[in-house]
This record gives C-alpha cells, structure tokens and sequence, in this order.
C-alpha cells in the first residue's frame, strides 16, 4: 500500500501538513500551543466539560458530515483526511458573528465565558445538521457541556433561536456541503496508510489486510479507535503509549450492514452511527443510546472499541449479552466468531490471541413478540458513569417464559449474565409470583462491590427491582404509580 509520513487537514480552508506531530498530541494542544487559537479551552482534560468542542468535517459517501468532538482528548493524528473548524473561523472576513454566536449574546448566555466556546461550537454542529431544530435537540447538543456561570436556560433558549438570524456571510449550511467543500475534503481524503515515527510510532493503515499484517507483525502495539477512553491515558494518567496502530481509516472496519438476520457494526463505526441502526431496530433502546456519553463522545467513539474495552460498567454490553450478541475476531488472515459472552474471560482480560482484533459485532435481530428492555442507573441522567446497567430478553409460550436472557454491568468484573436467575424462570407462568420468586437468584449470580458510585447493597436491591420493573412494564397490566394515583384525584 502508498504510504506517507505526514498527516494532512483543511484548517481556515486551507490544506495544513505536519510531518513532525507526536502520536499522543491532543488537537486541544496543537490547536491553543502550536497555533495559538485560544478559543478552544481546557477545562477537565477528558472529555466531560466541552469547553475544548471543535467541529470536524468529512467526506463521507460522497457527502460531508460534520460532528462535535472533543479535543481535549482526540489525537491530532486521528483527523488526518478531515477539516478542522474552531470557534475563530464562525466569524465573517468583515466582523459579522455567526448566528449561534449573535444569540448567545442576545439572549444573554455568556457570564465568565470560558464554558462559551464549546457551547458555540456544539450549537454550532447542531446549527450545520438541523434546519429547525427543537427545544430537545438543543438540549441533546448540549449534553457535553458544562457552564458554572449563567444557568442552561439562556443557553437554551439561544439555540432555539440561533436560526432567526438569517443565513451567515459564511458556514451557512448550503455553503458547508457545496461542492467547494464536497471536492476540498475528498482530496484530503485518507487514502494511503500513514506512517509517523515520533514518540514510539504511529501507523493508520487503510485496509483490513493491511491492518491485519501490521498487528500480527506488532502485537505489542495499542489499537487506537476513538480516544475517549485512551485520550485519558495520556492527559490524566501521563502514560506513554506503545506503537499506536489508528483502526478509525480501514474501509472495512466502517462497514454497518444487515446480514444473517442480524445487525453487523464494524468495530470502526463511531457510536454515533451504531447507536443510529440499533435504535432503529430496537427503539427501546433510544434513552440508553442518548445517555451513552455525549453527542461529541458518541461521534468520536465506537462501538467496537467499547466492547474491546470490556469494562466492567460499559452500558453497551448489557443489551448485547441479552440479545446474544456474537463478536468477529481477526489475527493475520484467520477469522473467528464468539458469543459475546464468552469473549470476557475476567476483569480486563479477553479471550483473544497475540495480534488478534475486534472486525465486527453481530447483534441478531429478535422476533416482534420478544419482550425486551435495558434500564441504565446512574446518579445524573446524562453523561455518567453507570452504577448499574440491567438487560432482560424473555420469549413468552402459551403464558410461560419459554426462554429468558438476563444481563447485568456494574455488578461483576466483567459483564455479566444471571444463569441462575434465568434457569429460575425458564419454564415458570409469565407473572409477577414467578418474578419475584426469582429475585433471590440474583446472589447466586453477582456479588457485587461497594464504591463511589454505589454500595454493594445498593447495587443488588436496584437489580432486582429493575427485574420487577422489566416485568410490570411487559405484562400488560401496569402497577398504579403514585403519580397516577394523583392525577386520579
């Protein structure tokens, strides 16, 4: 394969090389210490606050997308192929705002200012892909970002409106998809691998051949996917990183399709995007999905990477097991396939071989009639660690459960199913006496630990009462609420 040892993007509308950028380099750093662009700020340094969003631009498909990321926690080196847009380049060549920057500051939404860029930056990624966004979407946007100083609701209420102002002298949407920008961005496009030879090296190849042979030859090396989680080696751990192979450029790593009755992500495809066809084929999962992070750790991040990582309180990985979820694993030109379940062997610990990676995970698709829900409790509603994460997939036969599948995160060292809890209801009428019957199964499957988030005790009353609420939810005849008792009256 071509191969070249520089990256290259469109900053300013301009093409900018660099040949002599270190793997680890955050785009935060480039952009504030190597080019002096200030407005992009640093606050938590990974990825919570917003104050670092940027917008990156891509060609996609023959089309240009845009998305809200953090640069606090992104490689330079990853965005090799794409456009960079900072919060200096919304201002017009004669002075003029843009119309997200004008109402932030008509409806008064800026106090100290310092949280002020990244929420401009992130209304404005919402202002480039919704023409008419609603309250909701605004709040969405702004999920990752925080503000210490004036209170969301003038915040808010200036996304509301940040289309009242007309089209801008520049980065209107018409002009941000143009054909200008369509044929600027294929040309910077990532079609040859990349080779940089700074700190311990950084390779993005642009095949899963290639890719294959690289990590084969390299099992030492790190696979670097979105950096939500890696990024925070570096700028809160200052750990130095083994060679990074970049999976984010391999086409086939990219790929999102339905075949064999399931839905197969490819492990490169961002949480945004698998996130996007799993909803759309279980739309249960639409409130976990939009808790998943935030709008820029979603289009920075994947789901491949979140099921590689493994970790104990990934909200992906609940609704997975349940579902029977199966992943792909590549080593040189060997492919194998596992149930998910089978994949985590212990805390950070994965049943692959030297060189062996994450291709694909296959969701199956369930039959209309399967019961099926995950619930995520975490102390905030958005962006938050999970204390636990439960997933429940019953098949019904003539009024008794003919086959349940039981998950839970945050209750193990990896995650988990309940075996004993399911052989407890397999067989058993569909009712609330079968449920709660089964309830005190659940310690024969976790022990749970007590931390920060949440109290061993804790963590398995709210498991079982999520199974019971799985149950009430299902079963046709919904318990009264205390609200409805008093709407009643």
């Amino acid at each position: 394969m071509a191969q070249r040892a520089y990256i290259q993007f469109i900053l300013d509308g301009k093409v900018v090389k660099v040949d002599d950028v270190a793997p680890t380099l955050t785009v935060l750093e480039y952009l504030r210490e190597k080019l002096g662009r200030t407005g992009t700020k640093e606050g938590c340094a990974e990825g919570d606050c917003g104050a670092c969003t940027v917008v990156v631009g891509e060609s996609v498909a023959g089309t240009v997308s845009y998305r809200a990321i953090n640069a606090c926690i992104r490689f330079l080196a990853t965005l090799d192929g794409k456009e960079i847009i900072t919060v200096e380049n919304l201002q017009s060549a004669d002075g003029k705002l843009h119309p997200v920057q004008q109402a932030m500051v008509d409806h008064h939404a800026s106090q100290c200012g310092f949280c002020t860029p990244g929420f401009v930056m992130s209304l404005f990624g919402l202002y480039l892909n919704e023409a008419a966004p609603r309250r909701e979407d605004v709040v969405r946007a702004l999920s990752g970002n925080l503000c210490r100083c004036t209170g969301y609701r003038p915040i808010i209420e200036a996304g509301c409106r940040m289309n009242d102002y007309g089209d801008p002298a520049s980065w209107s949407r018409a002009q941000a998809r143009d054909a200008q920008h369509r044929d600027a961005l294929q040309g910077v496009a990532a079609v040859e691998s990349v080779a940089l030879n700074g700190g311990a090296g950084y390779r993005a190849p642009v095949s899963i051949d290639e890719l294959a042979c690289l990590y084969a030859a390299n099992p030492q090396a790190l696979l670097l996917a979105g950096g939500t989680d890696v990024g925070l080696w570096v700028t809160k751990q200052l750990r130095d990183l083994p060679l990074i192979i970049y999976t984010g450029n391999v086409a086939e790593l990219k790929s999102l399709q339905e075949a064999g009755n399931a839905l197969e992500i490819g492990a490169a495809v961002s949480l945004t995007d698998a996130y996007a066809a799993i909803v759309a084929r279980y739309p249960m999962l639409t409130e976990l999905a939009e808790r998943f992070g935030s709008p820029p750790v979603r289009n920075s991040g994947t789901l491949g990477g979140n099921v590689a990582n493994g970790s104990p309180i990934g909200d992906s990985m609940p609704f997975m097991l349940a579902l029977g979820a199966t992943v792909k694993l590549r080593r040189a030109g060997v492919t194998r396939e596992m149930p998910l379940e089978d994949f985590y062997l212990g805390y950070q610990k994965k049943a692959w071989q030297a060189g062996e990676f994450l291709e694909a995970v296959r969701i199956p698709l369930s039959p209309a009639a399967r019961r099926f829900a995950s619930y995520k409790i975490s102390k905030r509603f958005d962006q938050d660690i999970s204390a636990l994460c439960g997933a429940y997939a019953f098949d019904l036969d003539d009024g008794r459960i003919a086959n349940a599948r039981i998950a839970y995160g945050g209750m193990a060292a990896v995650p988990k199913r309940a075996l004993h809890t399911e052989a407890a209801l397999t067989g058993q009428p569909w009712s609330r006496t079968s449920i709660e019957a089964a309830l005190p199964a659940l310690a024969l499957d976790y022990t749970p630990l007590s931390d920060m988030r949440a109290s061993a005790g804790y963590r398995m009353q709210v498991a079982q009462n999520l199974l019971l609420r799985f149950f009430v939810e299902h079963s046709g005849n919904p318990a009264p609420t205390r609200m409805a008792e008093l709407e009643a009256h």
